[in-house]
């Protein structure tokens, strides 16, 4: 069983790395590596795309790797193998992005990334540091983490879901930000994981035994 980290230099990948191969020695569930070539998504079981930065500028960075995002929609949208995306590796599951320009997104969870707005206009934005996870509704990768346990932020941005049923988890920011999606084989995370303690294990733990 082989999960690939996707590596397109969109952020520090050492955190989700070491977490990631953490559970997966705990758990029995084979080898963890961190790469940028096609050939090892194409025969990876499961796929992981982290992203730190802005939407754009992380989708072009992507497209900069030759055949890196081609083998990642074939791994995914064709032969069904279990997805997670990570902060904007999460966003860019949209349709479209807002940050700075629209750009496309992947187009794989119907909706768009758009600047975070609370309510209260003096709660700053990033949304930044830890927040309660509300469940909206059941997922596998969801299995033993409850409604008011933390979860690790940091984004300007969020998923604008076109569809209720995509939702699994919110937060409340000076209303409600979207947490963790999920379709089919792919679930996303706009929180870090790696960094959101036993919430965060647990999710990976999940997700490394995840059979969809």
């Amino acid at each position: 069983m082989l999960t690939v980290l996707v590596d397109y230099d969109s952020g520090n990948l050492h955190s989700a790395e070491k977490a990631f191969q953490r559970m997966a020695g705990e758990t029995n569930a084979g080898e963890v590596i961190v790469s940028s070539r096609p050939e090892d998504v194409a025969r990876a079981d499961r796929i992981v795309l982290p992203g730190d930065g802005a939407f754009a500028a992380c989708k072009r960075q992507l497209a900069e790797y030759t055949g890196l995002f081609d083998a990642i929609e074939q791994a995914v949208r064709v032969d069904a193998r279990p997805f997670m995306g990570i902060c904007v590796g999460m966003q860019m599951m949209a349709s479209r992005g807002h940050e700075y320009e629209e750009m496309a997104g992947f187009d794989w969870i119907s909706g768009d990334i758009v600047k975070i707005a609370p309510s209260d206009t003096a709660m700053k934005v990033p949304h930044m540091g830890w927040n309660d996870l509300v469940i909206d509704q059941p997922h596998p990768v969801l299995d033993g983490i409850k409604t008011g346990e933390h979860a690790y932020f940091v984004h300007s941005y969020q998923f604008r879901l076109s569809e209720r049923a995509d939702l699994l988890a919110h937060c409340d920011y000076g209303g409600a930000i979207t947490a963790v999606v999920g379709r089919d084989n792919m679930i996303g995370t706009q929180f870090h994981p790696e960094k959101s303690q036993h919430a965060g294990l647990q999710m990976i733990s999940n997700f490394l035994h995840w059979k969809p």
